[in-house]
């Protein structure tokens, strides 16, 4: 397999994003005279992007809000995280030594994520990771989320890659999800922000460390 294509989430998968993450959210939820959602609780509601984690944080406090609300308070986190959205977050430990490794054996990079494209931009040019990845695709380059399989499918033509020397690079069920409806092979990260064991939820392999990747990618591509 000469070119495959790495698709990585972003959130609790390259970066451990949820400090920024919660303080937005807690921020806002301040302005509204909330309670702070307690860190362990809302670092899982982050997978399915910010207008899913502040809907379950809000029925998390047992509150429901009609959609203007919600998009008002979207709008509000939308603003804050942008100034914010690289304070406290960083890579998870061995990604940049990862990414060496696998452009090296000449693999196409990209991101899928629900997370804003103009943000996951943001974040990883701040990181100093942008220029890794082919392509950066978030919620509304498309206007499709994750589990959505064709999200995938169109961050994999953006990139030029081939759907068969594909796969994914996740941390939750909504990663394995998508990949499984695509037809890619999944990796787990189990470092992530799954609300239950990542591992539970089948996905070809789990690693612990990104020292792991390039093995795990190249021992299940090399196997198809």
């Amino acid at each position: 397999m000469a070119t495959p294509t790495v698709v990585f989430d972003l959130d609790g998968t390259l970066i451990d994003t949820a400090p920024d993450l919660v303080q937005t959210l807690n921020v806002i939820f301040a302005r509204e005279g909330f309670a702070p959602v307690p860190y362990e609780v809302a670092r899982n509601l982050i997978g399915g992007g910010p207008r899913a984690m502040i809907t379950r944080g809000l029925e998390a406090e047992g509150r429901v809000f009609p959609p203007a609300k919600l998009d008002q308070m979207f709008a509000d986190f939308t603003s804050y995280y942008r100034e914010h959205l690289a304070d406290q977050s960083r890579p998870f430990p061995g990604l940049t030594d990862a990414l060496d490794a696998l452009a090296a054996r000449n693999c196409r990079l990209a991101v899928c994520t629900n997370k804003l494209e103009r943000h996951s931009v943001l974040l990883l040019d701040q990181l100093k990771l942008a220029d890794r990845f082919v392509a950066i695709c978030g919620q509304d380059t498309f206007g499709i989320q994750k589990p959505d399989p064709e999200f995938l499918r169109r961050t994999v033509a953006a990139t030029g890659g081939k759907m068969q020397e594909a796969i994914m690079i996740g941390d939750s069920i909504t990663d394995i999800r998508t990949a499984r409806a695509a037809g890619v092979p999944v990796i787990a990260v189990d470092f992530g922000y799954s609300e239950q064991p990542v591992a539970e939820y089948g996905p070809d392999r789990t690693i612990s460390h990104f020292a792991q990747l390039p093995a795990s990618i190249a021992a299940i591509l090399f196997a198809i």
